[in-house]
């Protein structure tokens, strides 16, 4: 953020959560018409999945990032994205990040807002805890973190999918009103 730029002040509560193991369960398999990919994305088309599943939550992080740090990230071997579609229309997408091997980090995970409580969440989110725990190595543990900016369901979802909480951290965000989010009174500072 530039020194004297105009931001929007908010406070958050962020939940780090841990998962050691996987639950037991059959493998995931979505409805028909609806199709799970691993893909390498480029900048533009990385932006533009983020900010279309990100706006509503207040996803800004990655909006800061210059092309060519996100550019780095993207082609890291360690960050997998893998963009759900239905019937061809992308509808979400997660991103992982096994950087800090032998634990991997669900970096992104959501849906386009269209998408939304049509039962493809949790489905999505089994699938990605399949494609960390399916891959080959000593992997030790998945961790993600969701706050209150994020979906009111995505903390119930996380635990149910076996995560743990680890720990609870307010945090005070600034978010440059140039990014075009809209930021609910509740979680102004």
């Amino acid at each position: 953020m530039a020194p004297g730029e105009q931001a929007d002040r908010i406070a958050v509560i962020v939940t780090f959560l841990r998962l050691r193991a996987r639950k037991p369960a059959p493998p995931t398999v979505f409805p028909p018409g609806v199709t799970l990919t691993a893909e390498r994305l480029d900048v533009a088309a990385y932006r533009r999945l983020y900010n279309e599943v990100g706006a509503a939550w207040l996803w800004w992080l990655r909006r800061m990032m210059p092309d060519d740090v996100l550019a780095r990230h993207l082609a890291n071997p360690c960050v997998n994205i893998h963009v759900l579609r239905v019937q061809g229309e992308v509808a979400g997408f997660f991103e992982t990040d096994a950087e800090p091997w032998p634990a991997v980090n669900l970096n992104y995970f959501g849906l386009l807002p269209g998408f939304i409580g049509q039962g493809l969440g949790a489905l999505l989110l089994a699938a990605a805890i399949e494609s960390v725990f399916n891959q080959a190595g000593p992997l030790r543990e998945m961790t993600v973190n969701t706050c209150t900016a994020d979906h009111p369901r995505a903390l119930p979802n996380y635990l149910a999918a076996g995560f743990v909480e680890t720990r609870r951290v307010r945090e005070i965000w600034d978010i440059p009103h140039r990014l075009g989010l809209v930021v609910p009174e509740h979680l102004r500072a």
